[in-house]
């Protein structure tokens, strides 16, 4: 998710597991195996089951033709769960077409032709200023709702935490519970202490805290260092993991020589991109073993994590597709070790603010 206000073993278990892993690969090319419940994880302590991996559909504004490509290719490979907000998109994005929109149109036109087809939605609040209380909370959700032309969601979060209301935000996300307009509900950017408050003030009324949405990725593991990871996993919350491929850094596509344009390269200037060098070839070659991408390593780094859901940005047909690659198949505990500790070497770039509030 990019935020739309922009901002080990002994030597022959190893090569068994290896041999094991290797084999699920090849049969993860069968898409059909994606969409056994093998691949589905419970959404926390809630009833919720989605795809191990969603795709997020921030981007999805401005080109139709492709957004919708990235959606049914997605649902094509077995991957239904998919992440969007009130604000992507949004009427204060010129020209834009709301992602809610989007997204309701291509469920609405894909349940034409399969009508029994599932498809999990997780939309967002946006805690302005200027909204106060549960109704508030309410009242955007039914806005949501008319968007995506559903009459309910699976998942509802607040998208960030207000400069104040928030105990009436999370009284409203309670409220969309029992009124049965969400199956779930969650959080975003809420650090440790949110979290457990969120946590204790929907247990009361017998309603579990879903999910957490947090920036997270082999480069930037400040959920792990902050104590969110450690309390979602001792909780039973999920940790859904945006910004999975660290805007593209962790693909490979990136390089000193030719670093991204835009604001990015700020981020990932040239000198970061050549200590980052080594942990990118080491991907690389875990991939070739794997027959695997960059980008399907890491965000199967991810999903290795355990209790984490990657939610990379499909803007078109081929990322869906590369993404769900991610699925079928698992990275041995050495080489999650081994990624984690040649990340470890290098300076984690800057994640969005508000979660250090």
């Amino acid at each position: 998710m990019a935020m739309a206000m922009h901002v080990s073993s002994a030597c022959f278990s190893a090569l068994s597991h290896r041999k094991v892993h290797r084999i699920r690969a090849v049969a993860s090319e069968d898409f059909a195996t994606l969409k056994t419940e093998e691949e589905k994880v419970k959404l926390g302590a809630s009833d919720l089951k989605i795809t191990k991996l969603g795709i997020g559909a921030w981007s999805w504004d401005r080109k139709m033709k492709a957004a919708k490509a990235a959606f049914d290719t997605s649902i094509d490979r077995g991957i239904n769960f998919f992440d969007t907000a009130e604000v992507y998109g949004s009427r204060l994005a010129l020209g834009a077409i709301s992602s809610e929109t989007l997204l309701g149109r291509f469920i609405k036109e894909r349940k034409q032709k399969e009508p029994e087809l599932e498809v999990a939605v997780a939309t967002k609040f946006a805690a302005l200023p200027w909204r106060f209380g549960r109704q508030s909370v309410l009242n955007a959700l039914n806005d949501s709702l008319r968007r995506l032309e559903l009459s309910s969601v699976e998942l509802y979060q607040l998208h960030w935490p207000g400069v104040w209301g928030n105990e009436g935000y999370i009284d409203g996300l309670g409220d969309a519970v029992e009124q049965g307009l969400v199956k779930a509900v969650g959080v975003s950017n809420y650090s440790e202490k949110r979290l457990r408050n969120a946590y204790e003030k929907l247990k009361k009324r017998g309603i579990p805290l879903a999910s957490n949405q947090v920036n997270y990725s082999l480069i930037y593991r400040f959920p792990e260092e902050n104590g969110v990871k450690a309390t979602c996993d001792e909780l039973g919350i999920t940790l859904i993991a945006y910004s999975p491929i660290a805007q593209g850094a962790l693909t490979g596509k990136y390089t000193p020589e030719n670093p991204p344009d835009g604001p990015r390269r700020r981020i990932y200037t040239p000198e970061f991109l050549t200590k980052l060098q080594p942990l990118i070839n080491r991907i690389r070659k875990i991939g070739e073993n794997y027959s695997k991408t960059p980008t399907q390593v890491v965000l199967n780094w991810l999903i290795a994590q355990d209790n984490v859901v990657p939610i990379p940005g499909a803007k078109n047909a081929e990322q869906a597709a590369e993404f769900s690659g991610a699925l079928g198949w698992m990275l041995t505990n050495d080489e999650v070790s081994e990624l984690r500790s040649l990340a470890s070497e290098i300076q984690p770039v800057v994640g969005f603010p508000v979660e250090k509030l």
